[in-house]
């Protein structure tokens, strides 16, 4: 029997094919019947184009319906999955395309001129369009194609997906992940949730992260059930469809939204069971608060890029503001110091996990694998973490200094890296400060060079812009005489951010 993710979901789709799994805003419906057909024409062109099991498909393309049926047929003829972030740079893209060498590369109309440029440098043949309106050389020219595409055998640990994650030394990493890693983890998942059949969800995330894709999307089709699919977050309209849905998956900055507008109240979630919070820590305030105005308890959970979901706080039971609950009943936790010394209960150290969500290494990184592992098989999450005598476990704090901003991971030497080439820059520092809205806002500190004084904060964010994703943009950049050090040179960059820690106190 063959363990490709998508003869797991096929073999949970609804017997009625008719049933609704995709409703967009604007009144369209995709049923079951419509993913296996659209689904299975794209997995016919992908192999006419050459694409072949293990091959990579690189995906650059805003959210629609039609992505999720790609990354379905690309899963269907046993190529792995790439997808990247809409906001990605040309320079950005070009790094992927070199490393994952991947087969072919779907990104949107409007940049095909520039990804082909980039993708003729890497070698790539096979560019194919995808709009946000469905709209593209991928749905034209897979139209008249024979939808029974079947599905390719594939075993436990072939890989499914690679995602990338900045690294902290400013390298991207991709984080390989088979089908054991995703099927086990939305199979969890979707019973500790307590799926139903009647559950809908409201589908707000992006789908080129583990969150959007592999947490929100992968449940739904394990259940067999429908979802409502916003193109993004937008506070009015996530209000209006609330009514009609049961189940929410989003980032704080979502609560926080809601939490913002007089609109919100509990006749908008009397049809809601469960609001999921992750990809950045919920503020206990934000808890609380979204409690008191809706009358539900988000249920907080804990995971990463190279693992899934790890921990969530339990369905029935007690949800604790500020933890993440006990580890998932198939993972594996403990806390451990810098030299792999395991720490007693309540301890605070390293997370370390183990589990059939742990991914199978990084992309042709062998040795950056090697030193992200124990021995045993335990992978070192670079979270700072303890485990309370009930087993719930508290994020107290980030190891390599990653700033969470919206949802998404940003590594500050990437950043740096690139401030430091600038003209006119001494050298920098790069830190996440509170943000009312991004939960961290990425911040420069900065020097500048001697005998440079005009250098202003708009001329280093409009340098920075091109070679960096939006949300990797700082806010601000303050500039200093010196950098803060330690006795051993070492920028101290907790003294940084508490010296400008107020810095968005009245953000908008």
């Amino acid at each position: 029997m063959s363990d490709n993710l998508y003869a797991l979901f096929e073999a949970r789709f609804p017997a009625e094919r008719g049933t609704t799994f995709i409703e967009t805003p604007d009144g369209g419906h995709y049923s079951y019947g419509n993913l296996e057909a659209l689904s299975g024409r794209m997995a016919r062109l992908l192999a006419e184009l050459g694409v072949v099991k293990g091959d990579r498909v690189a995906v650059q393309v805003e959210k629609s319906p039609e992505a999720i049926f790609l990354y379905l047929a690309c899963l269907r003829v046993g190529a792995i999955y790439l997808p990247l972030n809409t906001a990605y740079q040309a320079a950005e893209v070009a790094y992927f395309l070199g490393d994952a060498e991947p087969k072919a590369v779907v990104c949107q109309p409007e940049r095909e001129g520039e990804i082909r440029a980039i993708a003729d440098k890497a070698g790539v043949t096979a560019l194919l369009t995808l709009g946000a309106d469905g709209g593209g050389t991928l749905t034209e020219r897979s139209r008249d194609r024979d939808p029974d595409a079947g599905c390719v055998a594939a075993e436990a640990d072939d890989l499914a997906a690679i995602l990338y994650t900045s690294g902290t030394t400013g390298r991207s990493k991709g984080a390989m992940m088979s089908h054991r890693n995703l099927g086990a983890n939305a199979l969890t998942l979707h019973r500790l949730w307590g799926f139903r059949p009647d559950d809908r969800l409201l589908h707000v995330l992006p789908i080129f992260h583990t969150h959007g894709l592999f947490v929100a999307t992968n449940c739904v089709l394990l259940n067999g059930t429908g979802m409502m699919f916003l193109p993004r977050f937008d506070t009015a309209e996530v209000i209006r469809l609330l009514p009609r849905a049961t189940v929410m998956m989003g980032v704080p900055t979502f609560y926080t939204r809601l939490l913002a507008d007089p609109d919100f109240g509990p006749e908008a979630c009397h049809n809601m069971r469960l609001f999921i919070s992750g990809s950045a820590p919920l503020l206990s305030e934000t808890f609380e608060a979204f409690r008191e105005r809706s009358g539900h308890t988000i249920l907080e959970r804990y995971g990463m890029t190279e693992t899934g979901m790890n921990c969530s706080n339990p369905l029935d039971g007690v949800r604790m503001a500020g933890t993440v609950g006990p580890p998932l009943p198939d993972v594996e936790v403990r806390v451990a110091d810098e030299d792999g010394r395991l720490l007693a209960p309540g301890e605070v150290g390293v997370l370390e996990v183990n589990g059939p969500n742990v991914f199978k290494g990084y992309w042709r990184q062998p040795e950056k694998t090697t030193a992200e592992f124990r021995p045993d098989g335990f992978f070192i999450t670079g979270d700072v973490a303890r485990i309370d005598e009930r087993g719930y476990i508290h994020i107290v704090g980030r190891a390599k200094d990653l700033i969470i901003s919206g949802g998404f991971n940003v590594y500050p030497k990437e950043v740096e890296l690139l401030v430091d080439a600038i003209e006119g820059i001494g050298e920098s520092a790069v830190i996440g400060l509170p943000h009312p809205d991004f939960g961290e806002a990425v911040t420069i500190v900065a020097t500048r060079a001697a005998g440079v004084e005009a250098l202003t904060a708009e001329q280093v964010i409009a340098q920075l812009k091109g070679q960096l994703a939006n949300f990797k943009l700082p806010k601000r950049v303050f500039f200093v005489d010196a950098l803060p050090r330690n006795a051993m040179g070492k920028v101290q960059k907790n003294l940084l951010r508490e010296e400008f820690k107020d810095s968005f106190s009245s953000a908008a």
